[in-house]
């Protein structure tokens, strides 16, 4: 796993870049096109960093979440290093994944408790990990083209990150029941009716009307704008930290199961996989 204390991104190994605008935004752009923005321990430990960067920066009043090239963020990439994680024996292995996942929990939660609302724009492929990071943002726009889905439960996995829970927050129970548990993909449109997306735009547009949408709210007073997110989330999140405390043990369990070995196995190999519940 990487090494969490290092507090610092080297040039060349972003997987987030910072920007802070003259109009009071911080963008938060995704910075590997050629791997489909493909999420790791990496790209968490850098989404940490800069979350407490933007936190205390005056001069962001609001957050464009958005991403290069055509993809959104295609979810875990698997070719990542220190993406499996080892132990002298099974239990061992099990408790090393749940601090890893309870670590990852963390720094989302210093993205998505951040002061400054923020906006995500979404583009192509937004899957697992992507998703989820998605469903964080306070507001979000999709393009026409972006295609939303929770694989994991296809390769032997619980969903990780909590993306079923704000599903259910914001769509209710059964659609995130129905999308966590067949791994289905939505599109756009879908999207925006469960909820998940408050609006849609053509392709071409997405950067513009994400963009204007987050410098409408930084153009406003920024008390009052941090005092509604806080007061929403603090209603809408009611029970999500002990929801994710049970995550990230689910997670864990699944994560070093047979059925994940053999679900990983089979999607490289493009085979259906064959699960035995152990």
């Amino acid at each position: 796993m990487i090494d969490t204390l290092d507090r610092e991104i080297r040039d060349g190994e972003e997987r987030i870049r910072l920007e802070v605008t003259g109009q009071g935004l911080g963008i938060l752009t995704l910075c590997r096109p050629e791997k489909l923005n493909g999420w790791s321990w990496e790209s968490s430990r850098q989404l940490g960093i800069l979350a407490d960067r933007v936190r205390f920066d005056d001069a962001v009043r609001a957050v464009l979440l958005c991403a290069e090239g055509r993809a959104f963020c295609a979810g875990i990439d698997v070719t990542a290093p220190g993406g499996a994680i080892t132990g002298r024996s099974p239990a061992e292995r099990t408790h090393r994944y749940h601090e890893g996942i309870r670590w990852v929990h963390e720094r989302f939660a210093a993205f998505a408790r951040l002061p400054q609302p923020v906006v995500a724009a979404v583009q192509g492929h937004c899957l697992g990990f992507g998703f989820e990071l998605a469903l964080m943002a306070d507001i979000r726009v999709a393009a026409r083209d972006a295609v939303f889905a929770l694989p994991e439960t296809g390769i032997g996995v619980a969903v990780d990150a909590g993306g079923d829970l704000r599903i259910a927050r914001d769509a209710g129970a059964g659609w995130a029941k129905l999308l966590a548990l067949t791994g289905r993909r939505i599109d756009a449109p879908t999207a925006e009716r469960l909820g998940l997306v408050q609006l849609v735009a053509p392709a071409g547009e997405l950067e513009r009307q994400a963009r204007a949408l987050a410098e409408e709210i930084a153009a406003n007073a920024p008390l009052a704008v941090r005092a509604v997110k806080r007061n929403i989330d603090a209603f809408a999140d009611a029970g999500l930290a002990e929801a994710l405390d049970r995550t990230a043990l689910a997670a864990a369990l699944t994560l070093t199961s047979e059925d994940a070995r053999e679900g990983y196995t089979a999607k490289a190999a493009r085979r259906p996989p064959t699960f035995e519940g152990r």
